[in-house]
């Protein structure tokens, strides 16, 4: 499994990891057989949030009634989880209030003392930044947060919070797969007058500005062909793509879902995977993936068959 600086500081974790977002309904075995799984493919990087499962802090609680941690195993997993979102609405809320209550919560729900990464879930357009650095600083003086960051926030939305935040923003987690990846493919076409994926939809230079200030991406739905629009991966809609994906995965070795994978981390941003089937099976392919050395070449043909444009 290759690794990543998580943040400014250097800390180094897998380029994939393991989301939990649908094990509320899965028994204590099943959910004990995807850690395995991930733990042996050289996954110990875990992502929840508060909102996950069909009641807040459910699929939080589920992991830790199922891995009954001890404090020696706890401490060889990084967890990480988010808030911020407010399903009654829904809404968003960045307040020191509501950040505060969240992680309370969520560590009861993980039954830690800790949480390695909290991550500020959606923008809220009401934000205050001063409350967000109050949460963060009390927080993390009480050592119950380890490291901040946020999730599809745009590089001014960033910049706004760092005006009160100290701590480094270690992370964005931000949708991104072959077939959704404005972030990458609208700097390909940049200033093609009348093109649509020469369109700025992240604020301008996202992948850019994270590279520039330490940031780690973290890719969500890795292989959904839109937002939420199902997978590509074998999809007859995608015929081109996975006709290339099927060669190169016969080429290395390894299932469709691998090339998926890599094209992702083989990015110089060092972007982390964030994979969110409960199959084991699937787990471990995927994570196959981590270090495939595709070319230059095969990036691109991958890009161009995914219908983005290559100039």
């Amino acid at each position: 499994m290759k690794t990543v600086s998580l943040g400014p500081g250097g800390q180094q974790a897998p380029n994939v990891i393991a989301g939990l977002m649908r094990i509320s309904d899965k028994t204590d075995a099943q959910i004990r057989e995807l850690v395995d799984t991930a733990r042996e493919a050289g996954i110990d990087f875990f992502d929840h949030a508060d909102i996950y499962g069909t009641e807040l802090h459910q699929c939080e609680r589920r992991f830790a009634e199922a891995m009954r941690l001890t404090p020696s195993e706890r401490a060889e997993l990084t967890i990480q989880t988010k808030c911020g979102i407010v399903r009654e609405g829904p809404y968003f809320d960045f307040s020191y209030e509501h950040i505060v209550t969240s992680v309370e919560e969520s560590l009861r729900a993980l039954d830690t003392d800790y949480i390695d990464v909290l991550l500020l879930h959606r923008p809220d357009a009401l934000v205050e930044p001063d409350e967000v650095a109050r949460a963060f600083d009390e927080l993390e003086a009480a050592g119950k947060v380890r490291a901040f960051g946020v999730s599809n926030h745009t590089p001014r939305q960033i910049d706004l919070l760092k005006t009160a935040v100290r701590q480094p923003i270690v992370a964005n987690q931000v949708q991104l797969s072959i077939t959704h990846a404005p972030i990458i493919t609208q700097g390909i076409a940049a200033n093609m007058l009348g093109v649509e994926q020469s369109q700025v939809l992240d604020g301008g230079g996202l992948v850019e500005y994270s590279r520039i200030n330490g940031i780690t991406l973290q890719a969500w739905s890795p292989f959904q062909a839109g937002f939420f629009t199902g997978v590509f991966l074998g999809s007859e809609a995608h015929p081109e793509l996975n006709a290339v994906i099927d060669r190169l995965a016969a080429q290395y070795g390894v299932e469709p879902i691998a090339i998926a994978t890599a094209w992702i981390t083989r990015h110089p941003a060092g972007i982390q995977v964030v994979l969110g089937t409960t199959t084991p099976a699937r787990v471990a392919a995927a994570a196959q993936g981590s270090d495939i050395p595709l070319t230059r070449a095969e990036w691109y043909e991958l890009t161009r068959a995914a219908g983005h444009i290559v100039p």
